[in-house]
């Protein structure tokens, strides 16, 4: 049985999802407050959470934050209307998708068998990937350089996996942003810079070698002869 953790302070709100989600034969645990979810979600076992940003104790944003220091469980954020901002950082963190409340249920249940169902894929059939000294274990979220193990976020991680399966093929920013983010951002964005950035701290600046290749004007490439 699949286990969903909800993080919701509106008391409402949580046990009408709770019900629905009992009835679809999900497990639940239930937090109304941020230090408790973020305790329930760091002792793991989770297949997905429901994060509230709006929280109190400490709100959904940092919570997230934490989660995806060693954890990519996916994470759908439940937003105000116009909460345009959080959804963006939401989003930039590692969450996985958000739904805007007041919402359907049904549009919600059918968000978690998305994400759920592209776990489930994800674990049964992603290879092991190798490409100069580097080894992308999808299946246990794991990344070494020589046998030294990484230590990625989960969007750092499929960032490098990204570049990894297409590796010789110049991605561009948009395709990278498309394919890791899932989403189109309103207006320009430099969030696949950044997240390269990141990457080349913990791998190239560490390791002292050079991984990713910048196509000046088109993408990021890694190159492997």
């Amino acid at each position: 049985m699949q286990k969903i953790l909800i993080v919701e302070d509106e008391e409402k709100i949580a046990r009408f999802v709770e019900l629905e989600l009992k009835h679809e034969g999900y497990a639940i645990d239930k937090a109304a407050d941020g230090r408790t979810g973020l305790s329930l979600a760091e002792k793991g076992g989770y297949d997905l959470i429901l994060l509230d940003i709006m929280l109190p104790g400490i709100n959904g944003i940092e919570i997230l934050r934490r989660i995806r220091k060693d954890s990519d469980v996916p994470v759908i954020l439940l937003t105000a209307r116009d909460a345009v901002m959080d959804k963006v950082m939401g989003l930039d963190m590692g969450a996985d998708d958000y739904i805007t409340k007041p919402f359907a249920i049904e549009e919600l249940l059918a968000r978690i068998r998305v994400i759920l169902r592209k776990k489930q894929t994800a674990q049964t059939t992603q290879p092991v990937l190798h490409c100069l000294g580097l080894t992308l274990d999808a299946s246990r979220f794991k990344v070494t350089y020589n046998g030294i193990p990484v230590e990625l976020t989960a969007k750092e991680f499929s960032l490098l996996q990204s570049l990894m399966q297409n590796k010789n093929i110049v991605m561009s920013r948009d395709t990278l942003l498309e394919t890791v983010w899932g989403y189109e951002y309103a207006g320009e964005t430099n969030v696949v810079d950044v997240y390269i950035r990141y990457l080349r701290q913990k791998i190239d600046e560490k390791f002292n070698t050079k991984i990713i290749t910048t196509v000046r004007g088109v993408g990021y490439v890694i190159k492997e002869e």
